[in-house]
């Protein structure tokens, strides 16, 4: 098996459109912070890739697991983690992002967000020494953001990957299809299915402004 890192799409923190260990970060934080992402990053992008198989995609992510828990030292974005993060469901979202392709409700979305976004802003709170109290606003900020990231990239993961993060429910309750997001444009249905979706986002987004001070 090679390494992990071969799967990498090339994409890194500075390619992202949110910051990911900024200016406005100690510099002593940030170390820890990019090993944190390049961990992620190499995760999501094996389970985004669009040629390895499913199977081979679930070794490589049982393998970056099993190193981050101390369980060898050939992956190198595993061990630069290992001592900073230990939290064995990290890669959950990874594995349903393999594994689970369709979402029936708004809850389920939310469910793989507690996974896959709400971590990330916790582990950047608890590398500064904040309270336990700052993870609900921050749990809802990160979620906002991810679903953000799920409106914004619908077309392409569904071409790409099969992949639809869009509640079944909501594409009902508007009258659109899943099959619609292959489309170059979106229908009047599909709009409106996002701009509901966009709404709960913004409401989550509301309920993280408490985070910022």
């Amino acid at each position: 098996m090679n390494s992990a890192s071969d799967l990498r799409s090339g994409k890194t923190h500075r390619d992202e459109n949110f910051p990911v260990a900024s200016w406005i970060i100690r510099p002593q934080h940030r170390a820890p912070i990019l090993a944190f992402y390049n961990f992620v990053r190499t995760a999501d992008d094996i389970a985004d890739h669009a040629e390895l198989p499913a199977e081979e995609k679930l070794r490589y992510l049982d393998l970056l697991e099993a190193e981050l828990l101390g369980k060898g030292d050939t992956q190198v974005e595993a061990v630069r983690l290992r001592t900073a993060l230990a939290e064995r469901g990290l890669l959950t979202a990874f594995r349903m992002d393999v594994t689970k392709l369709r979402y029936e409700n708004w809850d389920e979305v939310i469910h793989y967000c507690r996974y896959s976004a709400m971590p990330v802003g916790r582990f950047v709170l608890d590398v500064h020494g904040e309270s336990t109290s700052t993870w609900p606003a921050s749990d809802a900020l990160c979620a906002g953001l991810q679903v953000n990231n799920h409106l914004q990239d619908c077309g392409k993961d569904y071409r790409n990957l099969n992949r639809v993060y869009l509640p079944r429910d909501a594409l009902a309750a508007s009258g659109a299809a899943v099959e619609e997001l292959g489309a170059s444009r979106s229908s009047p249905q599909l709009l409106q299915c996002l701009h509901a979706l966009a709404g709960k986002t913004e409401a989550l987004l509301h309920e993280g402004r408490a985070l910022a001070p």
